[in-house]
């Protein structure tokens, strides 16, 4: 901050009052977080929650300062590498495309009579883009102001709250293109966000999706169940922090639901074609195969049976796929 603030500095101070180890600071004209303990009340566990508060808030406030405040620089950015442009434009382009199907889709339905598939297919267009796209800055921002328009703890009804999410969405599909590259990026990470939970709770995340895909499928709505049941699993990518396992089947269902996204990116082989309804079953079968037995040492008694898998169509792969997710199981040797 090369010039004084009064609005940055009021920014931060607000943001001071919400942290619990940490603060921010100034040191001269360079804005940081500083964390420190007295040594006698310095456990590993202050020390730990301490770092992880000063790590990622720090890494989320950087991008968002910068952005809404022209008079700041940006500094230290050496944990930052940059993504090639084409695979830039590669996101965007698929930005697009979901956010347009999403809404095409809902425009078309009776938001009433279908409020719960419509939240359904917005969320789990929420945690699509932030697994596929890895949003950083303000796009990631966006996007959690969205999950929290649905999860907040109020009254409101499902409608009105899927109006609000579809409003969201209408703003960031505006958003410019040059606006949306400059938050694609990776960083280097030494923090989760999220937190570990037990494998029970995934299992009922992924059973009650399931659940509702049958009167979807029935209808002839195959989008809207397909999105119910990978919003199964995709909640739990997205909320807490799971077994690296589960997230490569996890990995594997999303290259099939959306294969043309990665073969765009250069990844082969094609595990769908949506155009002819044809799956790569054998090479499905294989990488399931290839993920078992790269964790056999650690969880002996995980065993999807690859033979209750369906290939007849999306729909009931997601639905059998999910649901062997559902009764892996994953206690430690």
């Amino acid at each position: 901050m090369p010039q004084p603030s009064v609005p940055v500095m009021r920014r931060l101070l607000e943001m001071n009052f919400n942290l619990y180890y940490s603060r921010f600071a100034l040191d001269n004209d360079r804005l940081c977080m500083r964390f420190d303990s007295d040594i006698a009340t310095a456990s590993p566990s202050k020390l730990y929650y301490g770092l992880k508060e000063l790590s990622t808030k720090a890494d989320k406030q950087d991008d968002l300062l910068v952005l809404d405040f022209s008079m700041l620089e940006t500094t230290d950015s050496e944990h930052i590498s940059a993504i090639p442009e084409n695979e830039k434009a590669v996101k965007y382009e698929f930005l697009q495309k979901w956010i347009q199907q999403t809404l095409g889709t809902i425009s078309s339905l009776d938001a009433d009579k279908f409020s719960g598939g419509i939240a359904y297919m917005l969320l789990a267009l929420i945690y699509k883009i932030d697994y596929l796209i890895a949003p950083e800055g303000k796009l990631l921002y966006e996007l959690e102001k969205i999950t929290g328009i649905y999860f907040k703890k109020d009254e409101r009804p499902v409608v009105e709250k899927n109006r609000d999410m579809i409003e969201a969405f209408k703003k960031m599909e505006a958003i410019p293109k040059e606006e949306v590259f400059s938050c694609l990026f990776r960083s280097k990470f030494s923090f989760a966000i999220v937190a570990p939970q037990q494998y029970k709770v995934i299992a009922e995340s992924i059973h009650g999706a399931n659940q509702n895909v049958a009167w979807y499928r029935d209808n002839n709505y195959s989008f809207i169940a397909t999105q119910i049941a990978e919003y199964g699993i995709s909640y739990c990518q997205y909320s807490y922090s799971l077994p690296r396992v589960i997230t490569e089947f996890y990995h594997l269902f999303m290259m099939v639901n959306y294969a043309d996204y990665f073969v765009a990116l250069g990844y082969k082989p094609a595990y769908y074609n949506p155009a002819k309804n044809q799956f790569a079953s054998q090479d499905i079968i294989e990488r399931i195969k290839t993920i078992q037995d790269s964790w056999k040492d650690k969880y002996p008694l995980l065993d999807f049976k690859i033979q209750n898998l369906r290939f007849d169509n999306l729909v009931n792969f997601n639905q059998t796929f999910t649901t062997e997710m559902e009764f892996l199981n994953t206690d430690p040797k």
